[in-house]
């Protein structure tokens, strides 16, 4: 039976591999879909201040608030799910999590990246790409702004040239 992990922050570009599941549910009504929203814990500083069970409370809220948009979605289409929320690092538990649950797939959104940028950031879908022997599938979010797109690469331009001019010189 087909599982997939659907990672969710509650941006736009995650609830795009939630409309994509439900794409694939429709197709395959056996398809089990695993809704998983991962916070990074507080900061021990924080936790010097604040108690444990507040911290816990705040991370369940702000894990709530990301799942919300995505639940809708799914309950909108009928699509059974199973929410799920952890708190650590977002790669290792996406990974383990995956593998526990023995998934066919995880499925991400993400941003559309010129691939320049994609080259120079370490962004959480290349890392679990890189983590997990679980297939990943990648669904891709909202067009690249003109910043990415002309911006970047032209900043990249302009700063090889000069240290190119500074090695010359």
């Amino acid at each position: 039976m087909p599982s997939f992990l659907v990672p969710v922050d509650g941006s736009p570009n995650s609830l795009c591999a939630v409309r994509h599941v439900i794409g694939e549910y429709r197709t395959r009504p056996d398809l089990l879909v695993h809704l998983l929203n991962v916070q990074r814990p507080l900061s021990p500083y924080v936790g010097r201040f604040v108690r444990a069970a507040e911290c816990r409370a705040f991370l369940q809220e702000r894990a709530q608030l990301a799942l919300q948009p995505a639940q809708a979605l799914l309950d909108e289409a009928c699509v059974p799910y199973r929410a799920q929320i952890e708190i650590g690092d977002k790669v290792r538990v996406i990974a383990e999590l995956a593998a526990c649950l023995r998934c066919t797939a995880i499925v991400m959104g993400t941003a559309r990246r010129n691939s320049m940028l994609r080259w120079i950031e370490n962004s959480t879908t290349n890392q679990v790409i890189e983590l997990t022997p679980v297939p990943v599938l990648i669904v891709p979010g909202s067009d690249v702004t003109r910043t990415e797109r002309y911006g970047v690469p032209a900043g990249l331009g302009t700063a090889l040239a000069a240290l190119l001019y500074a090695a010359a010189t």
